[in-house]
């Protein structure tokens, strides 16, 4: 499993694993894996203690980071920088308490924001390209060994700081054009992420996807997202061209994971029907569980239709933190609207286990089928 990629970041296994909470980074990190932060959730104080913990938990071993770089916001959003939840239309906030009401959690109403996501113009912006900065700043001051870009091509000045600090740029794409434009903007990975993946996704499936991008990029080094959580798969995604694999589902379900209680067992009941591509959770397409949530927005009745990126964002996160306090306390109004990103790999997460133990799982059962493979050949 010593691709070229390993060699170049320093790891033993091309496993790279996506997740938000710090404990499952260093877990896989130390396991011989790359563990890579999601940034968003975290001001640039709160990134620079979480990395301070990960540099003395993972001894020295590789790890990244990764930010949220739309490559457009809502137009909204631009005239109310200064004060971005007050480009939230009033319909959007009447409807968010209509839910609130109508499923009983906490109440028939509620402020945009609060202190489960901070303010929400802090968290607006960090979703721009000003508010990564910050974010990009902390990250570089710490010995990581990526900074990944989603959503749109990583800014030149990105590139330029990153490359200064000899720090690899990755990228996340989900089809061949973009790939190209991220390509020519500087990226030096590239990762190909098929429909199937949790969070924001294209339309294209990720073994059409991969090879495609494979081709269109080289000798650039790809790496395969969407619909990849056993060994099985990861020896399919190779065989597509890709040096390695970047998994962010896998780990929601793990023991280390930030995944709420109540939506955990949701993972673990679901089947890969049970999850959505919508606009409700960030204003941009987003592949999460199905719920009464998603249901509600895209074709309730009632809806007035999600925002754009950063607006959606706010007012969606605001209340998934009062439907997950109620979801908590067992309120089965809040259980229905529960939910979280997630791709169709969920139907295979069936059970909770350490994260380490699911990367040893994963590259024993890569070894297995890729010696079933060279059985085949002859």
């Amino acid at each position: 499993m010593r691709t070229a990629i390993c060699e170049r970041l320093g790891v033993e296994f091309p496993l790279f694993a996506f997740s938000h909470c710090r404990d499952v980074v260093a877990a896989v990190t130390n396991a011989g894996g790359f563990g890579v932060l999601g940034a968003i959730a975290y001001t640039p104080e709160q990134l620079d203690t979480e990395l301070t913990w990960l540099d003395e938990r993972v001894g020295g071993r590789p790890y990244g980071v990764d930010v949220l770089l739309p490559g457009k916001v809502d137009a909204q959003a631009l005239d109310h920088e200064a004060r971005l939840a007050d480009a939230v239309p009033e319909r959007h906030r009447d409807f968010v308490a209509h839910l609130m009401g109508k499923y009983g959690v906490g109440g028939a109403g509620g402020p945009i924001g609060g202190p489960a996501i901070g303010s929400p113009d802090e968290l607006g912006r960090r979703v721009t390209a000003a508010g990564a900065a910050g974010l990009i700043d902390v990250a570089l001051k710490h010995p990581i060994g990526l900074v990944a870009s989603a959503l749109g091509p990583p800014p030149p000045e990105l590139v330029a700081r990153a490359r200064e600090a000899g720090v690899p740029v990755a990228a996340l794409v989900g089809t061949v054009e973009h790939a190209r434009r991220q390509v020519e903007a500087g990226a030096d990975v590239i990762v190909a992420q098929g429909t199937e993946a949790g969070g924001h996704t294209g339309e294209i499936s990720t073994m059409v996807l991969v090879p495609q991008v494979v081709d269109a990029v080289g000798p650039v080094p790809v790496l395969a997202a969407g619909g990849i959580a056993s060994g099985r798969q990861m020896a399919a995604a190779m065989a597509l061209g890709a040096e390695g694999v970047w998994c962010g589902s896998v780990w929601l379900t793990t023991e280390e994971a930030e995944t709420a209680p109540a939506v955990k067992r949701k993972m673990l009941a679901a089947s890969s029907l049970d999850t959505v591509r919508s606009r409700s959770r960030t204003g941009k397409p987003a592949r999460q569980l199905r719920s009464a949530w998603t249901d509600e927005w895209d074709s309730g009745q009632e809806s007035p239709g999600p925002l754009g990126m950063p607006l959606q964002l706010l007012i969606a996160e605001s209340a998934m933190a009062r439907i997950g306090a109620a979801a908590e306390r067992g309120e089965p109004g809040a259980l229905e609207l529960a939910n979280y990103f997630v791709g169709q790999v969920v139907g295979q997460l069936d059970q909770v286990r350490p994260a380490r133990e699911v990367v040893y799982a994963m590259v024993s059962e890569f070894a297995d089928a890729v010696e079933r493979l060279g059985r085949l050949s002859g």
